[in-house]
């Protein structure tokens, strides 16, 4: 199969200078292009796979600030504020743009709650699921100790960054 010119391969992120790279895949990690910058250091990627191993311990490894604002940079699920396009399309796809007003209702109390007890939104990676899935989820995670939450989170970041890489870069030639 041969991919048009204008898809994103493997080789051409390879063959980025560091200022398009991370400009290129910095929006990954939700609004922290320092992944990006911090993956760099490690081209060339011989897999997507890796490529977005690399970008995860970059910021699994990072001083513990870093990562809480890692955490805090992604949005309440349904929220009415101005969320990330991917965001967006991510929590379109699970039907949170389409919550009556009592899910609404709930989901945001769920969320309030969240945040409070663990001073990040609850992180989720929606796709493939709906927003009963959802709800129920953060209504089991919200009891959860601080460290397990810290864990899910980071690990939800994997999926979701897993997915949008995935979605952008082909390994084709």
């Amino acid at each position: 199969m041969t991919v048009p010119d204008d898809f994103l391969t493997l080789d051409k992120i390879n063959g980025l200078g560091k200022e398009e790279f991370v400009r290129t895949l910095g929006g990954i990690f939700e609004h922290s292009p320092w992944v990006a910058e911090g993956a760099y250091a490690y081209i060339p990627f011989q897999s997507v796979e890796q490529l977005h191993g690399v970008m995860l311990e970059t910021a699994r490894s990072a001083e513990r600030s870093r990562i809480e604002e890692l955490l805090r940079s992604h949005p309440d699920l349904a929220t009415r504020l101005q969320v990330t396009p991917l965001s967006a399309a991510e929590q379109q796809g699970a039907g949170l743009d389409q919550l009556t007003p009592a899910e609404f209702e709930r989901l945001t109390g769920l969320n309030a709650a969240y945040t409070e007890k663990f001073h990040f939104p609850f992180i989720l990676a929606v796709r493939g699921k709906n927003k009963d899935d959802i709800i129920k989820a953060i209504g089991e995670r919200v009891n959860r100790s601080l460290a397990e939450e810290w864990e899910q989170a980071l690990y939800e970041i994997g999926k979701i960054t897993s997915f949008r890489l995935r979605d952008l870069i082909t390994e084709e030639k």
